[in-house]
């Protein structure tokens, strides 16, 4: 079985670029699925008459495969878990053995504890079996990390950590199964501790926390691989984020036909800052251009006219003296789409236009100043929202606005339940949700 996607998520080396992950999006590829959610997947394969060790025996495949493509015959530590993790482990030592790799096993806990599949994989692994400590890693070129998947909810201790943190200190190469043992799979946090991975091994569908920071930095090469559930158990498990690409949103981008016209293709409305803060105006009213508007139009204040004509090619630029001017431009029903926020500044008059905005039922984004300058009564905001409106917070702006903790997933569908809006909370793991639950994860960001 080959593996669905492959994302390149290893740190750049020196005075180089991180490459950006890629990723199939075929046959709802894109789709993330929560930790709960990818047991109901093993479950609903069972049930549609995969019988569950050979789910298990294509994971180990896989996880041997990665190894063989990127490696020649080196020594190998393989650390197994008490759980289905360690067996993975144990089958993958059984498959590198019979390769002639020179393999070695660790084992947390007691081997007579193992129960189902884990202790089928355990039953096949002939060789010694040692416990689990730092001195297991002398002499090994290459780590299996099969301690912990995905489901772990306590921080990492005991020999477990101590053990992984001479991983780290070592800088051995580790390939981590399902997570690097330590990584929440939900939410990308580190419990306790967890290992630099230099490539993950995960199956099916990625999680959240293959793709939230920290996780994602810790994963490495991240290969999602194919071990026989069937792809239709996406339709009763109805997963609420993805991956944000092209293929997510490809067949609903509303390209131009023959008979399109510049009015067909929207008229986008930048409010624009005086003299000295014209950069972002100008920068967004270039995007808006590209990425398909008819029309684009910058309102800025009179005296900051000639810096924005002067530097903006297919852009219409139109002067506004008082708040009213604002106003009286959105009466226009062919101006069908504004932006307020970039460089406008934290005034009275940012604040006047966004209401007028959202009183018209334009929609609209609101970004940088737009949000600061409700941040002492961010309910004003909230409740003016009538039409489909994007908030674009970075985390001191989210802040300002919203209460809620946690990861950057359920802070961005919470700011999105609460505001009516879709929130695209900014970062190098951006999260755009909507007010439904519904949420998309860049793994594009610098």
């Amino acid at each position: 079985m080959l593996p669905l996607q492959q994302y390149d998520n290893a740190p750049a080396g020196a005075g180089g670029y991180h490459r950006a992950m890629t990723l199939d999006l075929r046959h709802g590829a894109a789709a993330v699925l929560g930790v709960a959610q990818m047991y109901g997947a093993d479950q609903a394969a069972v049930t549609h008459g995969v019988r569950s060790i050979a789910l298990m025996e294509n994971a180990c495949a896989a996880i041997v495969r990665t190894i063989r493509t990127r490696w020649s015959p080196r020594p190998v530590v393989v650390l197994c878990g008490p759980g289905n993790n360690g067996g993975d482990g144990f089958g993958a030592a059984v498959s590198l053995a019979r390769a002639r790799w020179p393999v070695r096993v660790a084992l947390l806990g007691d081997r007579d504890r193992l129960e189902g599949d884990a202790a089928v994989m355990a039953g096949r692994w002939g060789g010694p079996t040692a416990a689990l400590a730092p001195e297991v890693l002398d002499g090994a070129a290459l780590v299996v990390d099969a301690l912990f998947g995905a489901g772990l909810q306590r921080p990492l201790d005991g020999a477990a950590r101590a053990t992984l943190e001479a991983v780290a200190a070592r800088g051995l190469d580790s390939v981590a199964v399902d997570v690097p043992s330590g990584v929440h799979g939900d939410t990308g946090a580190v419990l306790g501790a967890a290992a630099r991975a230099a490539a993950t091994v995960t199956f099916f569908r990625p999680k959240p926390g293959h793709l939230l920071l920290p996780g994602r930095e810790l994963c490495g090469r991240l290969v999602v691989s194919d071990i026989g559930i069937p792809a239709s158990v996406l339709d009763d498990l109805q997963p609420r984020q993805w991956v944000n690409g092209p293929g997510l949103w490809v067949g609903r981008y509303p390209w131009p036909g023959p008979e399109s016209h510049k009015y067909a293709r929207g008229h986008a409305v930048v409010a624009g800052g005086g003299a000295e803060t014209t950069g972002a105006a100008r920068l967004a009213a270039t995007a808006a251009l590209r990425v398909g508007a008819g029309l684009v139009t910058v309102a800025a204040p009179r005296p900051a006219v000639a810096t924005y004509a002067g530097q903006l090619t297919s852009v219409m630029v139109r002067g506004i003296d008082v708040d009213k001017d604002f106003t009286e431009l959105l009466t226009d029903r062919r101006k069908n789409a504004v932006l307020i926020g970039p460089g406008s500044g934290v005034t009275e008059t940012t604040r006047a236009q966004a209401l007028a905005t959202l009183g018209a039922a334009k929609p609209c984004v609101l970004d940088a100043d737009a949000l600061t300058v409700f941040a002492a009564r961010p309910r004003d905001l909230f409740d003016a929202i009538q039409a489909p409106t994007v908030l674009t917070p970075h985390d001191g702006e989210y802040a300002r606005l919203f209460a809620a903790a946690g990861d950057r997933l359920t802070r961005a569908r919470a700011a999105a339940r609460e505001s009516g809006a879709v929130i695209l909370l900014k970062g190098s793991d951006s999260v755009i949700a909507a007010p439904d639950g519904r949420a998309a994860i860049n793994i594009n960001g610098p």
